[in-house]
């Protein structure tokens, strides 16, 4: 049988139809050739053409992954919709991957390292994000519905049949703040539910090849006979060749054990603690709550040192859980318990009755009684919210300096952690032989000190394998100076206090019926959630002037390629400078996307920790910024602050509307797809509750189906002998990964084809680790042959998202458009393809017929062996 080569396309992040990676062009009367499932199934699957011949010496298979991300109008759009709100999550889990300095083999990071150090930050970053979402849900059933709803009025808003804690048993004392954490619990659950689901949904393994060549053998790293591929005998250049990189069940398990059981203890914390501080336990009292805080506590200090250790850090495909975990869980439901049991015993006398803490009945419907207008929120909730936000800025701050500058910019976030809280103990009196502190000087001054100090480390140089590329290279510089985790996580952070403080403001305004403003109802929001309604606003605003600064930009970008399209004489005919108007339009996209993108993401990073900063001061004021009573200039804020208060309540509808149209509409999709489709690319390392990775689908089954095709006897239909793994956007990195993953007698026999990819100016900079300069080469290292490095990339100067590597590949230039005007008979414009078309384009054509005939040239036959 004539050798035959196999080029199989993987498409990019808007899901391309299966017919149009293939190239099938409609016929008249819809007779012409259809693509057709030849493996997998309709969620991933491998398609080819109705008219491939078994003769034929070129083969297009089209593999299509599109489904994993984005639905077919069907019950899971919903579903895969409502991820969007756990977008924060996958933030926050990228910048795990976004760190400096991993070693390749990960085997060999030790947790005093940079990468070591900032792998456990942004780990104890994840668990507290999932923290937030929990104080935000306790808010909602503790403090706002079993705390400050006390009547029939109000309870009656909630769904459900809530109105029995207006009644008897349950009016008194804490009685009712037990029922409360059913939300927070609840939510718990479902976050739970939801991402054991998903990941049984997505994640596999590769099968090894079930067809060997007789006299082939098997040499090192070749499949292992149980599926799991081995490690190659030699080593690592590139953490993307660990084998169970992309398998991680166990890892996930123990992770969502810890933030499932943490997560809990923050949601029984603030009654806990609540009722603590208004009523000291005595007697039977005290021997349930100091065991209950003994018991939890030991959770979360077993989950600090837990995140940093390698039985959780490491990736170790499908393990058991193992005796730790079932220790967290043990103490987790003990301490529930101990917690739920305190909250239904009879008040103590040793406390003010925390019934007389509580709004007066009857403010709902009329808030002229007294009391009505005065904040009687939970006691201590609102501290509780400042200072977890405060000690959140200050560990984002860590994280961006040690990925930065290594252990010694610890210093400074640390010292700052120190003082701040030093600080506050010298103002409240609590320490002894010291003078006492100014009267006037209050907690929330020595917030924005504080925080100024602990971001002294991420204005230290860089150093390591953060340093800037020597003089000459031409691969970019890494994004934001080496703080990509701090930034990439802060972006998480900023957006996951946005959905709480919206979630927030929307439950109250509905148990309110509207009628919340200035704290006229008796329900009121928490006061850091006020002062996040005002941040919010000028959060927009800041947007606003990005957008104004890219589109100026963007503009003079334009004014330069335009000017380098048109001659100097201006010869051109009308017709000829309007499509130079266009041409020049993308090519100003391109390089406003790869020249001046990151820095403007940084910018606004750099206005986001500003605005973080001074929330966490205004959250620590105990003012409130939208008071009834004031007049001149604080109107504007009160008026901003209001503002900011009604978006935040529609934010997370919004986003969730956005979420299903990501899925249903293509333009949408290709719009806001990149970032998405990046941010679930990675594997879940770092937050077990992010959505799933559909990279821990495919990834395994394009080895299982590469390897699998080349492994087929000589006499069988199937067989190829080379392949061209063709990779579009996303799926050139889907690519990456998985010729890295493939053992080196199989990449011998295929060539990778990238187009319109970005693992330069976007991937190598962000993640330096996997895709920097030191570790991309690794790829084109690996595809190393006889005729020289079977990579070839292709890009377009109008193509915002397609760029040069520059990594040892063959890169060519693809020309868009084909002409100004129309020629050959044609009566429209050539079209500009931009992003789209690359395989339609005569160098792309040129360049696989010379790869091809090359596979075809020098494969020997598989009995002659490949090893």
């Amino acid at each position: 049988m004539a050798a035959r080569v196999l080029e199989l396309r993987v498409h990019g992040v808007s899901n391309t139809p299966p017919d149009q990676v293939l190239g099938l062009a409609p016929q008249p009367g819809d007779d012409g050739p259809r693509p057709w499932l030849v493996a997998g199934d309709e969620v991933t699957g491998f398609y080819r053409s109705t008219d491939v011949g078994p003769d034929d010496a070129l083969v297009v298979e089209a593999y299509s992954w599109g489904q994993l991300t984005s639905g077919a109008r069907t019950a899971r759009d919903v579903e895969r919709a409502l991820w969007t709100l756990l977008l924060p999550f996958t933030l926050a889990n990228v910048a795990l991957h976004a760190r400096p300095g991993i070693p390749p083999d990960p085997d060999q990071e030790r947790w005093g390292s940079r990468s070591g150090i900032t792998a456990w930050l942004v780990r104890l970053f994840c668990l507290s994000l999932t923290g937030t979402l929990v104080l935000a849900a306790t808010g909602i059933g503790v403090d706002l519905i079993a705390w400050q709803c006390v009547d029939e009025e109000c309870l009656r808003r909630v769904p459900g049949t809530w109105e029995f804690l207006a009644h008897g048993w349950w009016r008194q004392g804490a009685h009712s703040l037990a029922v409360g954490l059913v939300i927070p619990l609840g939510l718990l659950m479902l976050l739970g539910l939801l991402a054991w689901r998903t990941y049984q949904y997505e994640a596999e393994m590769p099968a090894a090849p079930t067809t060997r060549p007789a006299a082939d053998p098997a040499p090192d790293g070749d499949p292992a006979p149980d599926g799991n591929p081995p490690k190659e005998t030699s080593a690592s250049a590139n953490p993307l060749q660990d084998p169970t990189f992309w398998c991680g069940e166990g890892q996930l398990r123990r992770a969502g054990v810890l933030h499932l059981c943490v997560g809990s203890v923050v949601a029984v914390a603030v009654p806990l603690g609540a009722v603590l501080a208004m009523d000291p336990p005595l007697g039977v009292r005290a021997a349930v709550a100091w065991p209950t805080v003994a018991l939890l506590g030991a959770v979360v200090l077993i989950a600090v040192v837990a995140l940093g250790r390698p039985w959780l850090s490491r990736r170790g495909g499908d393990t058991p859980l193992g005796p730790w975990s079932v220790a967290v869980i043990v103490l987790t439901c003990a301490g529930v318990t101990g917690t739920v049991l305190l909250l239904l015993l009879p008040d103590g006398p040793a406390g003010t009755p925390l019934a007389q803490l509580r709004p007066p009945a009857g403010c709902v419907r009329d808030p002229a009684p007294a009391g009505c207008l005065e904040d009687h929120s939970l006691p201590g909730y609102d501290w509780i919210i400042a200072w977890y936000g405060t000690g959140q800025v200050l560990l984002l701050a860590a994280i961006g300096a040690v990925a930065r500058s290594g252990r010694r910019a610890l210093g400074a976030p640390v010292a700052a952690a120190l003082l701040l809280p030093l600080g506050v103990a010298w103002i409240a009196g609590w320490l002894p032989a010291t003078p006492p502190a100014p009267e006037r000087l209050d907690d929330w001054m020595l917030t924005v000190p504080a925080i100024a100090l602990a971001g002294v480390g991420l204005l230290l140089p860089r150093t390591g394998p953060a340093a800037p590329p020597a003089p000459g290279q031409p691969h970019p510089d890494l994004a934001w100076g080496g703080r990509g985790p701090a930034v990439i996580a802060g972006f998480g952070w900023l957006l996951g206090i946005a959905y709480c403080s919206g979630v927030l403001y929307w439950v109250t305004d509905r148990l309110t019926d509207g009628d919340a403003a200035g704290g006229r109802t008796g329900v009121v929001p928490p006061l850091p959630v006020m002062w996040a309604g005002l941040a919010f606003a000028v959060a927009m605003l800041a947007l606003a002037g990005v957008a104004l600064r890219a589109g100026l930009l963007f503009h003079r970008l334009r004014r330069q390629e335009y000017a380098e399209l048109v001659p100097g004489d201006n010869s051109l005919s009308a017709h000829d400078r309007r499509r130079c108007r266009d041409v020049s339009a993308f090519r100003a996209l391109h390089r406003l996307v790869g020249e001046h993108a990151i820095r403007l993401i940084g910018w606004y990073a750099a206005v986001g920790a500003a605005l973080a900063t001074l929330g966490s001061a205004a959250a620590l004021s105990h003012v409130p910024p939208d008071a009834a009573t004031v007049t001149g200039w604080p109107m504007v804020v009160k008026a901003v602050a209001d503002a900011g208060d009604t978006l935040l309540g529609w934010l997370p509808v919004a986003i969730a509307a956005v979420g299903l149209m990501v899925y249903r509409n293509d333009t949408v999709r290709r719009s806001v797809g990149v970032i998405w489709d990046i941010g679930t690319f990675w594997p879940r390392a770092a937050h077990p509750l992010a959505p799933p990775s559909y990279a821990e689908r495919a990834v395994p089954e394009l080895q299982t189906r590469t390897a699998g095709l080349l492994a087929l006897g000589e006499h069988d239909l199937r067989r190829v002998d080379g392949i061209i793994l063709s990779g579009h956007s996303q799926g050139a990195v889907i690519c990456a990964a998985v010729l890295l993953q493939l053992p080196a007698r199989w990449r011998r026999r295929i060539w990778f084809f990238s187009y319109g990819c970005q693992l330069t100016q976007l991937y190598g900079r962000v993640f330096p680790a996997y895709f920097g300069p030191d570790r991309l080469p690794a790829l084109a290292d690996a595809l190393r042959g006889p005729s020289g490095t079977g990579w070839t990339n292709f890009w377009r100067d109008t193509d915002p998202l397609g760029w040069p590597v520059t990594a040892g590949e063959r890169d060519l230039p693809v020309h868009d458009p084909d002409a100004l005007h129309p020629t050959g008979g044609e009566v429209a414009d050539p079209p500009i393809r931009n992003h789209s078309g690359y395989p339609d384009a005569a160098e792309f054509r040129r360049e696989r017929a010379r790869v091809t005939w090359l596979l075809r040239r020098s494969v020997p036959a598989p009995r002659q062996g490949v090893g």
